[in-house]
């Protein structure tokens, strides 16, 4: 199938950042920006600020057991998701950010070995998306990582960072009927396992 070529209007070139500075810096930092930007109808827009959070990027792995058609999912507590219905624990991916130097492959493997105590045989990338755009900085490089899941459980995650992730073992169908009912509600995991239901026949084949 061809790729369908989609033109870009605009890029970089057609934005002028007038002034950014550090409004608040500590495990994440919010820059205040002022800029313009051309316009649609070929005009400028007026100088306006957007407030930016600056997250950094991040690498997600599915942990996929084709011999026995299950996933392997993190638990843990998350700030973020204090006001939900259901419990502040997600379930989610092995999840991890990239720090300077590291290559996204090399994150997903650290990560595979830090929250989940196994390696992958082969990992797949899925997409690389921005999480919230309007605001954040922060983009997630998604993959699809095979492993054997036969010893892989437990209570994991680093001490010092006061991660304290509890693995739990899924089989396909009851990963995907946690996506259908809600229950599983976060982005990278939702897109993961829409992935691997479009693409599941394939990935169970010898």
């Amino acid at each position: 199938s061809s790729m369908a070529e989609i033109p870009t209007t605009f890029d970089a070139a057609d934005i002028v950042v007038e002034d950014r500075s550090v409004l608040f810096k500590r495990f994440f930092a919010i820059e205040k920006i002022r800029l313009k930007h051309k316009t649609f109808a070929g005009d400028w827009t007026e100088s306006f600020e957007r407030e930016l959070f600056e997250r950094g990027e991040a690498v997600c792995v599915l942990l996929f057991d084709p011999k026995r058609d299950c996933v392997v999912l993190t638990e843990q507590f998350r700030i973020g998701a204090l006001a939900d219905e259901r419990s502040p624990w997600l379930l989610e991916l092995v999840a991890g950010m990239v720090e300077e130097g590291e290559s996204y492959e090399d994150v997903a493997a650290r990560e595979t070995e830090e929250e989940a105590g196994c390696q992958f045989t082969k990992l797949h990338p899925i997409c690389r998306y921005w999480v919230s755009p309007g605001g954040t900085s922060e983009r997630v490089q998604l993959y699809c990582g095979i492993i054997d899941s036969k010893d892989v459980g437990g209570i994991h995650g680093l001490a010092e960072e006061n991660e304290d992730i509890r693995l739990t073992t899924l089989s396909f169908a009851d990963a995907w009927s946690a996506v259908e009912t809600g229950i599983i509600n976060n982005a990278a995991t939702i897109i993961a396992l829409q992935w691997l239901k479009i693409h599941h026949e394939h990935m169970t084949r010898p």
